[in-house]
């Protein structure tokens, strides 16, 4: 098993999760006692966040770049960023810590095309709905047009993120209001929704046969697809 390395606390409820679900999926894999071989460094969100807030994300890759450097160090071999707005700094991040990176919207895409889906809806941050860099991914390496809500709805699902899941508030009016998006999704063309943002899978199930659409949860894709590097040739 080859060791992964994790860039999280972004926030750490979202990585407290991710860390079950990797742990969870090698176990079912291999069987036994086994668990995942992971470094994680946590940040300190509250440092990150303001950078994300004044478009300093130079900055803010520098740091997650050194604290990746600083895995590679203690024997990291690939590099996993626990959030899919910071993956806007990806490709300097990669760079930065010289560990291969396993992408979250590569790990997404590959489970849409697998369900035929050409046009999904995006529900995340207002950096990830609103900046290109993960619809642009999406587009030119998968093929894959996304769609995201009006913006006022824009505004409340970013404001549910940080002001509600990021600390651990699962509130039953929010998870309401992410179900008439997902419905305003689907009136528009959409075949699926993407939950963008590692917290979203906090407050909606993609198993929840209510939902309008088909659900597909990038931090439990992104968790299987590291795995799998994990697990490559053992």
């Amino acid at each position: 098993m080859k060791r992964l390395g994790i860039l999280g606390g972004m926030s750490w409820e979202s990585t407290a999760h991710l860390y079950r679900l990797l742990n969870r999926e090698v176990a079912a894999r291999l069987g036994g006692l086994h668990s995942a071989d992971l470094l994680i460094r946590s940040v300190d969100f509250g440092a990150i966040e303001p950078l994300q807030r004044a478009g300093d994300w130079a900055e803010a890759a520098r740091l997650l770049g050194e604290a990746g450097r600083g895995l590679r160090a203690a024997g990291a071999e690939g590099l996993l960023i626990a959030t899919n707005t910071m993956h806007k700094v990806a490709d300097e991040v990669e760079a930065i810590a010289g560990l291969p990176l396993i992408h979250i919207v590569d790990a997404t895409a590959a489970a849409l095309k697998a369900a035929g889906v050409t046009r999904a809806g995006l529900l995340a941050t207002r950096y990830t709905m609103e900046q290109d860099f993960y619809r642009r991914r999406m587009a030119e390496r998968h093929g894959i047009e996304l769609l995201t809500p009006e913006p006022p709805a824009r505004a409340e699902v970013h404001r549910i993120i940080y002001e509600e899941l990021c600390r651990g508030r699962i509130l039953a009016a929010s998870r309401d209001f992410y179900r008439r998006t997902v419905r305003d999704l689907a009136s528009c063309g959409a075949q699926a929704v993407i939950l963008g943002c590692t917290e979203i899978c906090l407050l909606l199930d993609p198993a929840d046969e209510g939902s309008a659409l088909p659900l597909f949860d990038g931090t439990a894709l992104h968790a299987r697809a590291a795995v799998d590097w994990m697990l490559k040739n053992d």
